[in-house]
């Protein structure tokens, strides 16, 4: 009977989460478990896998590399007369993580990631580390034109004002570097790694002051790597979003 029960909860939750993941994007998944595991914050806990050490941070991983790649195909076509520049500010406007944070909440993720709706204050990046991880399993679920065809379709489209990020400053190198030299302190962005070969090379950048590492950003290029690296900084310096 105890198994029955077990096995019972278990098809509930699954159906469930079915449900919600064809009501956010449009689908029903292959393979539920990419998504549960997706929804596993490593600040846990989690219903999906209940007492077990699993966490989403491979998938985040994978998830913030098809994101980056999708925006830049998505702003190299809507923006054709624009330099690189403009590019790259633009792609680190849209998945900055308090921007990915407040879409999460938007969307609802707060239902689908805890049992407990407090636990989420454990961790301040939960909801923008969960939406990554959702886009890494729907890439490996659906693959990648289908994933590109659902971000555009159903969120730049639905939850994005493209000509409003356009407008708002949310530049944290400059945020930071002015902060390093209003305080007098040493400020260092370093490349640490270079990740993949040709057009999926990625770059690890390392951002240090006073010597001291503070955060670490990745992406296609060294310019967007560094605003990454700034905004992880300058949440953590001075816990707040911009």
């Amino acid at each position: 009977m105890n198994i029955l029960r077990q096995f019972s909860a278990r098809f509930s939750v699954d159906k469930e989460l079915y449900k919600s993941i064809k009501n956010l994007f449009g689908f029903s998944p292959r393979n539920i478990y990419l998504f549960k595991i997706a929804l596993c914050h490593r600040s846990g806990p989690h219903k999906y896998f209940p007492g077990q050490n699993i966490n989403n941070e491979r998938l985040e991983y994978l998830g913030d590399a098809v994101l980056s790649s999708i925006i830049a195909d998505y702003l190299y076509r809507k923006f054709p007369y624009q330099n690189e520049g403009f590019l790259t500010e633009m792609r680190a406007r849209i998945v900055s993580r308090s921007r990915l944070n407040k879409l999460g909440i938007k969307m609802g993720f707060d239902r689908l990631i805890f049992d407990d709706s407090d636990t989420h204050t454990a961790s301040k990046s939960i909801f923008g580390d969960t939406f990554e991880a959702l886009i890494g399993a729907m890439y490996l679920d659906q693959g990648y034109y289908k994933t590109r065809k659902i971000i555009i379709r159903r969120i730049i489209d639905v939850h994005l004002d493209i000509e409003e990020i356009e407008q708002t400053d949310t530049n944290f190198k400059s945020k930071v570097l002015e902060y390093a030299q209003r305080e007098k302190r040493s400020l260092e962005f370093k490349v640490v790694e270079e990740v993949g070969e040709g057009y999926k090379k990625q770059y690890i950048i390392e951002l240090s002051l006073d010597g001291s590492t503070i955060s670490h950003g990745q992406d296609f290029s060294i310019k967007g790597a560094e605003q990454v690296a700034a905004e992880r900084a300058w949440e953590k310096l001075f816990g707040e979003e911009i």
